[in-house]
């Protein structure tokens, strides 16, 4: 029997649904900043500031950006083998060790997981890191030194052992009774039942990839080897060199008054950023069913 709406449900759902409009508005409004403000004249952003609405619309900063494209280009190749290769070596490496303890009938279950779950509490350290990557890995100025240490989060390998301990016991039983190894499981069956999970955490992986830029700083000084990140720090940095020291640049004879200064700042966001916002949406249903489909199985 259907529940008659009341006006008071109503009044309520009215302001649930305002509540989330508003909350939607505030997570676009500063994106919409950031387009407006990368073209926008950067006189015109001295002189009257920072608009919804290009006050004098100009694409002097992606000129500027874009004058040397193929700095950009490989800082994009590089990231975007990282991005992939890490998400994809990152994603067999969590499935595997989540559904090893996640088996009831795995001996060592217990202290694996107390293995697992000891470096959410205490970490080796930065010194400690640096002098195990560089002088007993070798991995200095390697693209491998920014995607291995982000292969396996056990905060993420607890996640999946969540999701993976939903699934029956009994379907592992019958593919035994049926000779299938537990590679053939593993492949076969857990991994096509887990997609929803792996498809969420993929997606998380995958922004901490995109957006990894400190062990870059770390461990890359080949400027082949830059990813995007790093490149967008040392772009900063260099911008706010040439601002806090206009009078040396001044002294050499160079004219900056004509560097798009903040609009270069903001088209650099959204050239970095840009590519990870449109393959959102083809994982949001994903993202969505991995969210809750815990909640959904007893």
């Amino acid at each position: 029997m259907n529940a008659v709406a009341t006006p008071g449900s109503r009044a309520g759902n009215i302001w649930i649904h305002l509540f989330f409009i508003l909350l939607s508005l505030s997570i676009l409004a500063p994106f919409l900043l950031i387009v407006s403000v990368s073209l926008t004249d950067e006189k015109a952003l001295a002189a009257f500031g920072y608009s919804f609405f290009p006050s004098q619309p100009s694409l002097a900063a992606y000129q500027y950006i874009l004058q040397s494209p193929a700095v950009l280009l490989r800082a994009y190749g590089n990231t975007i083998f990282i991005t992939v290769v890490g998400t994809l070596l990152s994603l067999l490496v969590t499935s595997m060790v989540a559904y090893a303890i996640s088996r009831r009938d795995y001996r060592l279950r217990a202290g694996l997981t107390v293995y697992i779950f000891f470096p959410m509490l205490f970490s080796g350290g930065l010194v400690p890191f640096y002098i195990l990557m560089t002088q007993y890995l070798h991995l200095k100025d390697s693209l491998w030194a920014i995607i291995l240490p982000g292969m396996v989060s056990p905060f993420y390998v607890l996640i999946m052992k969540g999701f993976m301990g939903k699934i029956p016991h009994e379907l592992i039983e019958s593919a035994k009774m049926d000779g299938a190894s537990e590679w053939r499981i593993y492949f076969r069956m857990i991994l096509p039942l887990s997609t929803p999970a792996l498809a969420t955490l993929g997606l998380f992986i995958a922004f901490n990839y995109w957006n990894e830029w400190f062990n870059a700083l770390l461990f890359i000084e080949d400027d082949k080897r830059v990813p995007l990140q790093l490149l967008l720090v040392r772009i900063m940095n260099t911008l706010d060199f040439l601002r806090n020291n206009s009078s040396y640049i001044q002294g050499l004879g160079l004219d900056m008054s004509q560097l798009p200064n903040e609009s270069m700042r903001m088209a650099l966001v959204i050239l970095v950023a840009g590519p990870m916002m449109f393959i959102f949406p083809f994982f949001q249903k994903y993202f969505v069913q991995g969210m809750t489909v815990g909640s959904l199985k007893g």
